[in-house]
């Protein structure tokens, strides 16, 4: 077995999975492969550190690519996949570990070579617990995005090919319709205001959405706001079965800060809490803290960085 080899279609995601086959590849001396659907990331993989990048041409989404991602896989006799952690990369991830007949761990935060296997560490029940799980090689791991960040440039860029995917004739795309969608996407953001129950009106929003607009931040909320209130919308929920966010700055604004909620934001640099109980959980979890009535306290927060 020879090679290293990773795949993401998020452009962003795709760099940010260098770094861990960089640390890979130093520890089992083999070549690091971007496979990648995007000729303009392309160029930008090979100099973030990947030895080939391959771009997939032609196909159909799910089947056509994830066969084709196999088939490079399977020629080179690769040792690990990393995929990154989307619902696409999951079922990409789920193909190519089955045709491999591998062995695959999801969600990882860290990955290292013990004794000729991949030792990845995962989160368990809501960020409870840690476990180490060892799977031998070939092995396939899925990481979710903003568990690490890009490496830096390369001393010297890989070599890029381009190579056409056989279509699934059972599956023909007649048209394809844009969602609609204009929600911003909550994980690439540096600074986020997140608001929970302790507000009593939708109205009441305003105060969150005028403090994250003086700090050039996004609205996110907990689930009870966007599935139980439908006051924002799912794309902007925080927790176990929502985002996971890793900002400079994470204001916590009427929030207890159970741990399904904290399980997506304990990563954020620097978490504020504002809350009336001061045994929150969520000051447990807070770099810093203000017990106090957030109808009192967001206005004057707002108004002394304007200033």
């Amino acid at each position: 077995m020879a090679g290293i080899f990773i795949f993401s279609e998020d452009s962003a995601l795709a760099k940010q999975l260098l770094t861990p086959a960089l640390e890979l590849k130093a520890s089992l001396a083999q070549p690091i492969t971007a496979i990648t659907l995007s000729e303009s990331d392309a160029e930008e993989l090979a100099k973030l550190g990947a030895d080939k990048v391959v771009v997939l041409t032609g196909g159909t989404w799910a089947e056509g690519f994830a066969e084709a991602i196999y088939s490079q896989i399977s020629k080179a006799e690769g040792s690990i996949l990393l995929v990154g952690g989307t619902l696409r990369g999951k079922h990409v991830a789920a193909y190519v570990a089955a045709k491999l007949n591998a062995g695959m761990t999801t969600d990882a935060k860290a990955l290292k070579i013990a004794n000729g296997k991949l030792l990845a560490t995962r989160v368990l029940y809501a960020g409870l617990a840690v476990c180490e799980e060892e799977v031998a090689l070939p092995a396939v791991a899925t990481i979710r995005a903003r568990t690490f960040l890009a490496p830096a440039p390369a001393p010297a860029a890989g070599v890029v090919e381009t190579q056409s995917a056989e279509a699934d004739s059972r599956i023909t795309i007649s048209e394809v319709i844009p969602t609609g969608d204009k929600g911003v996407d909550i994980t690439a953001a540096t600074k986020l205001v997140a608001v929970g129950r302790g507000f009593r009106r939708k109205e009441d929003l305003k105060l969150a959405e005028d403090l994250a607009g003086v700090l050039k931040a996004e609205l996110a909320c907990t689930r009870g706001i966007a599935e139980d209130e439908h006051w924002l919308p799912i794309e902007r929920y925080i927790g176990i079965s929502g985002q996971t966010v890793k900002p400079e700055l994470y204001v916590a604004a009427g929030l207890s800060g159970q741990v399904q909620h904290m399980v997506g934001c304990r990563e954020s640099k620097v978490i504020v809490a504002i809350n009336t109980d001061e045994r929150a959980p969520i000051f447990e979890a807070a770099d810093y803290g203000i017990v106090g009535d957030m109808y009192e306290v967001l206005p004057l927060l707002t108004a002394a960085l304007r200033k």
